[in-house]
């Protein structure tokens, strides 16, 4: 009876170590899942949302509505497809708004995890943060009141010109302005409403930003000229450093891109 009993345990012990040898050529656990994130990413899947930095006054990009507080738009739906990516679930975002002035100190400091606001691509701002690559290309244009009779760059010699801080909408449009031999003054302002509420009053002649942006603002009153300058590619930026994320995100845009996903989004949104 002994020797029987001795035999059962040995049996027992010897398949419990096959069964822990079996588990580990087996799909790997959440756990060990998580373990080979990045140290980026698992510290957005442990904090439990993506923090993400938008552009609230840009309709059709990220615009709040001022009914119901909530933010929306295509800059928006990247957000959410980049969530999704990082925890299954699309609805796991925390989005604030940015200015061109705010969006790249936020990112430094940490506050957000990355910028899709309308945030052009240059060599200059490559060197600050990763980007990823374009999702939309653009050119900066010229909103006009119907009633000023301008029709292209030349007829503003000499006016005043609204654009935003720290855009890159002023050396573009300073850049073909010297092309012409013409004279402009710029106004800087912090947000675009204030720049259309300048046009409107008559402080400046002339609303110069990225032509999409533009088509959020043309009312009765106004018109878009046919100008474009310096081809802007819009990209989302997030911290150097940050190089899981930054692979994350690329990896996201470019799977839109060969999907039809981006195009269907720019569709919904009716960006021209």
């Amino acid at each position: 009876m002994k020797k029987l009993l001795t035999i059962l345990v040995t049996l027992i012990l010897a398949i419990g170590v096959v069964g822990c040898g079996g588990s580990g050529s087996g799909t790997a656990t959440p756990t060990q899942a998580a373990a080979s994130d990045p140290a980026d990413i698992k510290a957005i899947k442990d904090r439990g949302v993506l923090k993400a930095g938008v552009k609230v006054d840009v309709p059709k990009f990220g615009y709040r509505d001022q009914a119901t507080n909530e933010v929306d738009g295509f800059e928006i739906d990247l957000v959410r497809a980049i969530a999704k990516k990082i925890f299954g679930d699309e609805t796991k975002i925390q989005v604030d708004g940015v200015t061109a002035k705010t969006r790249g100190p936020l990112l430094d400091s940490g506050e957000l995890d990355l910028v899709a606001a309308t945030f052009t691509i240059t060599e200059e701002r490559k060197l600050s943060y990763n980007f990823s690559d374009p999702y939309f290309v653009d050119g900066v244009a010229l909103m006009v009141k119907k009633s000023s009779g301008i029709t292209d760059l030349k007829g503003l010699d000499g006016k005043k010109i609204g654009v935003a801080q720290s855009a890159t909408s002023k050396a573009a449009v300073q850049a073909e302005a010297d092309k012409l031999g013409i004279k402009v003054e710029f106004l800087e302002f912090a947000t675009y409403p204030e720049i259309k509420s300048a046009l409107d009053a008559g402080r400046v002649d002339c609303f110069s930003v990225d032509g999409a942006i533009l088509f959020g603002y043309l009312d009765d009153t106004t018109t878009i000229l046919p100008d474009r300058f310096a081809p802007q590619e819009y990209g989302i930026a997030s911290k150097k450093g940050n190089d899981g994320l930054a692979k994350l995100i690329n990896d996201t845009i470019n799977e839109m891109k060969s999907s039809g996903e981006l195009d269907k989004l720019i569709e919904k949104w009716e960006i021209k």
